[in-house]
């Protein structure tokens, strides 16, 4: 990892962040907590850019800093929840598309990583929410539809959006990095 590299994550974390203080808004008012914004976008391009690992990185990176900025009132819970959504969008689609990154398999990889993510946030849901929301687990099972769909709905806007822009963003890193 070269410095122009870093340089390059690290404006895609600002963007990152700057996406989430400029769009942010609940799906459904039964998860009111649970609230869309665009910040993975950069994180999946920076993935498919330069690996599971950097996008890794870069996930734990943008979790924290929006963790005590623009979405303070989540707290710890709100940055470990973003980390793991984020992070197995990251490490099943980058792993899909670093094995042969065709046009093809990056749709394969993004769809992947949406019902990763969808998959995932379910079963810690079940398990972190009740602890967040400070009420018993029975209580999170009538709204996990709600969950999962907008876990589902999250996903997959930023990966079609991550498939919208992706190429032409790829050869701005690149004029960047070299």
């Amino acid at each position: 990892m070269n410095a122009k590299k870093i340089a390059a994550l690290g404006m895609l974390a600002a963007i990152s962040v700057i996406g989430v203080m400029l769009i942010r808004f609940s799906i459904f008012p039964q998860v009111a907590f649970l609230e869309y914004d665009p910040a993975d976008i950069p994180i999946f391009i920076a993935t498919f850019a330069f690996g599971s690992i950097p996008g890794l990185i870069l996930t734990v990176v943008v979790s924290v800093i929006q963790g005590i900025t623009v979405s303070a009132k989540s707290g710890i819970v709100g940055i470990i929840m973003h980390i793991l959504s984020t992070g197995t969008f990251v490490v099943c689609a980058g792993m899909i598309y670093k094995k042969n990154k065709t046009r093809k398999l990056a749709y394969i990889a993004l769809l992947s990583g949406v019902v990763a993510m969808t998959a995932i946030m379910a079963l810690w849901n079940l398990f972190i929410t009740p602890l967040y929301m400070g009420i018993p687990r029975d209580a999170i099972i009538p709204l996990m539809p709600f969950i999962i769909a907008f876990n589902f709905i999250k996903a997959s806007v930023n990966a079609l959006v991550t498939a919208l822009v992706y190429k032409r963003v790829h050869k701005e890193l690149d004029k960047f990095i070299k």
